[in-house]
């Protein structure tokens, strides 16, 4: 099975104008001077691009390795029992800071994520500047075509509009995930030496084509 996974740029919420137009009769107004927001909201996405279901996962936590997968871990809980003869996990990805092949956490929790399901996991990373390429940035495109003019001004509005977009005819399965994540969490070399050994970069590609699997 192949996926897309990507975070979207951060969403600022507030009472702020975001250009477009209102779909309502009477729009809403924003403030005036739109220098102010009370809170940002991370949308994370995973597109199935065997069946084009769209999964959103939004947090007012940050970008880490462990949001990731634990959005991931969370995405295959509820999916596995529709793809039981499914053995690996081909994942479209960017190189961004949460998700490079050397960053320590990343590579703990996904050889994990690997241990713990039984799958094999091949990473497809696309180098610098190529992310666009990525299918899921297609989705992030119509999202805000969506809500391009809503004023978001709280989670609740921003989960409301996510919830209701489609694409390819699918309405997006959104989670909102209240766990806040520290930033800047690494593992030791000793300890990653136990997790390295299922992880196994390509002889070719070394820093953007990975396996994960039991040897």
């Amino acid at each position: 099975m192949r996926l897309s996974i990507d975070a979207k740029a951060k969403v600022k919420l507030g009472n702020l104008t975001r250009g477009g137009k209102d779909r309502r009769q009477s729009a809403p107004k924003a403030d005036d001077h739109d220098t102010q927001w009370h809170s940002v909201l991370l949308p994370f996405g995973i597109l199935n691009l065997q069946t084009d279901e769209l999964a959103i996962y939004m947090s007012q936590s940050a970008e880490t390795p462990d949001f990731i997968v634990d959005c991931l871990e969370h995405w295959w809980a509820n999916n596995q029992a529709d793809y039981p003869e499914i053995k690996t996990l081909a994942i479209d990805l960017d190189s961004g800071s949460a998700t490079r092949s050397d960053r320590t956490q990343f590579i703990k929790r996904m050889v994990s994520f690997s241990r713990d399901s039984g799958l094999s996991i091949e990473l497809i990373y696309y180098p610098p500047y190529h992310s666009k390429y990525n299918p899921i940035e297609r989705c992030w495109a119509a999202l805000e075509q969506f809500w391009n003019g809503a004023i978001l001004d709280s989670v609740e509005t921003a989960l409301a509009w996510a919830s209701n977009m489609a694409w390819k005819g699918f309405e997006p399965l959104v989670h909102y995930v209240e766990q806040v994540y520290d930033k800047g969490v690494s593992v030791d070399k000793q300890t990653l030496e136990a997790y390295r050994v299922d992880w196994h970069p390509s002889a070719d590609l070394p820093k953007w084509a990975i396996t994960i699997a039991s040897t």
